[in-house]
């Protein structure tokens, strides 16, 4: 098919610059840009200075399977994991530099026993095997061990913002209230006061908004909360194996250790609903600390192995950050889905304009979000499609 001219192609904007947003717009920019034009609109984008608003980059982020019943999130993992172990490949180019393939050791008691054989959900991930008993970490029935996929954050989230700007998308900057300002303005929403800002609906809007869903104006989605996270990071380039016990009693989250390709080391975490403060709580730090060792001793630098059993004061030397994120948990699932919408709330002035839903990840966004824009392409063109 031949690029049709800029007047010809439609108006697509995506709302949001997370993960999710950024690899939805990717999708849709390289599969279809010779028919629309795609804009990313965001209050927060990755080379901002980090706040808490923008949950992306506060995570442990990494691709193993999870035991899910949500269709639509299965379904998005599985598809993500072709692009991501693809991107992964050593030698196929900048997004090689942003992930690592290592080993994952999950470690599961009793009420997290998974099925064996081909039902497991790792079972089609390379190299996975059960673990042997002697392999166990202490309070561990079973176990399995897998090559994953770990994302390097701060180098990934500019990656990928750099790979939609150079295919020929935009970006704008701004703060949205109400789902009908963008449905209204389009991208002349936030045009120079010495402009004309004539409404100009978009042809679509993707709603990759994470936890804003839930403070969105016309979406307002109160199944959308905080899960939040805290998690400790650590210089330790010598750990190139990826531990978890897996364990949700009392909402405590499992131990895990997630080693990044430039050598930094993410030991986590916690997972507590509804929980809104912001910032580390220093008893928690220390809980991570002491768990983290415990399951992964090789976290303490291979000097002080080599003389006697690691404690956590000689972790201490290694934080470079404490983080606190909020996972955008949707009570329901993953909300995937379109919806049409009026651009104008008065009466005959506005048209429909279908709004693709594609938010509710969790904390699922990195290894979810590859299979999660194919399935918003795939909602985006039905919809456009039916309009024709």
């Amino acid at each position: 098919m031949s690029s049709l001219n800029e007047a010809q192609k439609k108006e697509i904007i995506v709302l949001g610059a997370g993960v999710i947003g950024l690899t939805t717009a990717i999708k849709i920019l390289e599969d279809k840009g010779a028919e629309y034009n795609v804009t990313i609109i965001a209050e927060t984008f990755p080379t901002d200075p980090r706040t808490i608003k923008y949950t992306s980059f506060w995570a442990g982020a990494q691709y193993v399977a999870t035991r899910t019943e949500d269709l639509n999130l299965r379904r998005m993992e599985r598809e993500s994991f072709d692009v991501v172990w693809a991107m992964s490949e050593p030698g196929s180019g900048v997004a090689e530099g942003c992930l690592l393939r290592c080993t994952d050791y999950a470690h599961l008691p009793e009420e997290e026993r998974h099925p064996d054989g081909e039902d497991h959900p790792c079972a089609f991930m390379p190299d996975f095997r059960q673990l042997r008993a002697d392999e166990l970490a202490s309070g561990a029935v079973q176990g399995f061990a897998c090559t994953a996929v770990t994302f390097d954050i701060p180098r990934y989230l500019p990656y990928l913002l750099a790979r939609f700007t150079s295919g020929g998308g935009s970006i704008i900057r701004g703060s949205v209230t109400h789902i009908q300002q963008v449905l209204e303005g389009g991208t002349k929403l936030f045009a120079s006061a010495n402009s004309v800002r004539k409404p100009s609906p978009p042809d679509a809007v993707i709603l990759c908004v994470g936890l804003g869903a839930r403070f969105l104006g016309g979406i307002e989605d109160k199944d959308v909360i905080p899960v939040r996270g805290q998690t400790v990071l650590l210089r330790a380039p010598w750990v190139r194996t990826m531990p978890v016990l897996k364990d949700l009693k009392d909402g405590a989250m499992p131990p895990y250790v997630i080693p990044r390709k430039g050598g930094d080391v993410i030991v986590g975490g916690t997972y507590h609903p509804n929980d809104w403060y912001p910032h580390p709580r220093p008893e928690i730090t220390e809980r991570i600390l002491a768990r983290g060792l415990k399951l992964c001793p090789d976290l303490a630098p291979p000097e002080v192995r080599a003389e006697r059993e690691p404690t956590v004061d000689d972790l201490r030397p290694l934080i470079l950050d404490v983080g606190v994120g909020f996972r955008p948990y949707r009570n329901g699932g993953v909300r995937v889905g379109v919806e049409w919408m009026d651009s104008s709330p008065l009466k005959d002035k506005g048209k429909k304009v279908p709004v693709v839903f594609n938010y509710g990840h969790g904390g699922n966004g990195y290894q979810a979000a590859w299979g999660s824009a194919i399935i918003a392409l795939e909602y985006l063109e039905g919809a456009l499609k039916n309009r024709e």
